[in-house]
């Protein structure tokens, strides 16, 4: 049943229930032959109960109703007509929708305007951000003074178990590293050296490239992201958890209690893993030598200890301490800066470890500059 009528003293009420669809066509038809206009004078449509009405159905059911204001019926719809039937009326009116907006030329002042406000909110963002982090670091360096009073206020074990995270959990990956970039080099430098029969400078370049820059940069790459993410996630789910909350409530320092540790157990560790990354990394170099170029491994560290001087392990070494201070630094300082929301700690875990290696690549140009300039 698509249809229901009832004759009343104002004239006669239309119920349109089911699917008006052109698969029903047929039913369509066959339902509005047997309505009966008689004499009415007033109709009244009732769509509330339609499931479905496609053009087609509303092709019928204006037709229908033309026929019955053609037998001198007003027709009325309870509530508004369905928007297929304005469609159909609009279309053989020959109407064209006008667009809510008019297109204009985009108008190179207000490009310009708008590109320096932008450029402009960006840079006071980026100011705001960078006297945060300057403060940060100012509450650092004030809460390791106050640390540096007492050795309990160091916490010792946590600055232990930080070494243990960081560190020793660290080696097995840093040492495939070094030992993969090592190989790398030594092979990529044999091919080219080979050419001209200085094969045994293949050795000078692997100990001077791992001990200088490879092993302490690609560790601490390593460890950015790590331990970066690692201090980033867990002290902003502390933050979104109100435990450093709590810890303000109680009195003691976050910066002391959570901060510190980390950045000291870093400091500690990541020079231990450059060391164990120069071993192996010298270690790599000495089998491809011994392997690819037949150099004895006796000959191998014999040349090793003539092409280094006494500032060269110690060159890289020295970075690694100040690479460990960046990379705790821009870790603990975006998981602080956590609030509200667990998409905000992904985001600001993603940007610790993009700044750790920002940092560590930025400070390690800044070394190898200074130490072109103090000859070292």
């Amino acid at each position: 049943m698509v249809i229901e009528v009832r004759r009343s003293e104002r004239g006669l009420d239309i119920e349109l229930t089911g699917e008006w669809r052109a698969l029903e066509l047929a039913k369509i038809d066959a339902a509005l032959a047997e309505v009966d206009l008689g004499d009415a004078r007033r109709i009244s449509v009732d769509t509330q109960g339609l499931k479905a009405l496609d053009l087609s159905g509303a092709w019928r059911l204006r037709e229908f109703l033309n026929h019955a204001r053609q037998s001198g019926a007003e027709v009325k719809f309870q509530g508004t007509p369905p928007d297929q039937l304005r469609i159909i009326d609009a279309t053989l009116r020959g109407e064209v929708p006008v667009p809510c907006k008019e297109e204009k030329e985009p108008d190179i002042g207000a490009l310009a305007e708008y590109g320096l406000k932008e450029i402009g909110v960006y840079s006071v963002r980026e100011w705001r951000d960078t006297v945060a982090a300057l403060a940060f670091m100012g509450q650092i360096a004030a809460a390791a003074g106050k640390a540096a009073t007492s050795f309990k206020r160091l916490r010792p074990i946590s600055v232990i178990r930080h070494v243990y995270d960081t560190g020793i959990t660290a080696v097995p990956i840093v040492a495939l590293i070094a030992f993969l970039i090592s190989v790398i080099i030594a092979y990529m430098s044999a091919q080219q050296l080979r050419r001209f029969g200085a094969e045994i400078f293949v050795v000078d370049l692997v100990t001077i490239g791992v001990l200088r820059e490879m092993g302490v940069l690609l560790t601490s790459i390593v460890v950015a992201g790590r331990s970066g993410s690692a201090f980033a996630a867990e002290l902003g789910s502390m933050k979104l958890n109100e435990e450093v909350d709590a810890l303000h409530a109680t009195g003691v320092d976050p910066i002391e209690a959570l901060v510190l540790p980390r950045l000291l157990g870093l400091m500690i560790a990541l020079p231990l893993l450059t060391i164990v990354a120069d071993i192996i990394g010298l270690m790599g170099g000495a089998l491809l030598c011994r392997y690819l170029l037949d150099i004895p491994l006796t000959q191998y560290f014999t040349r090793v200890n003539e092409a280094i001087t006494s500032t060269t392990f110690w060159v890289g070494l020295m970075k690694a301490p100040v690479f460990a201070l960046l990379i705790g630094t821009a870790g603990t300082y975006r998981g602080m800066q956590v609030r509200d929301s667990s998409r905000e700690l992904g985001r600001l875990t993603t940007v610790a470890v993009v700044q750790s290696i920002f940092l560590v690549i930025l400070a390690d140009a800044l070394f190898a500059v200074l130490f072109m300039e103090i000859g070292v």
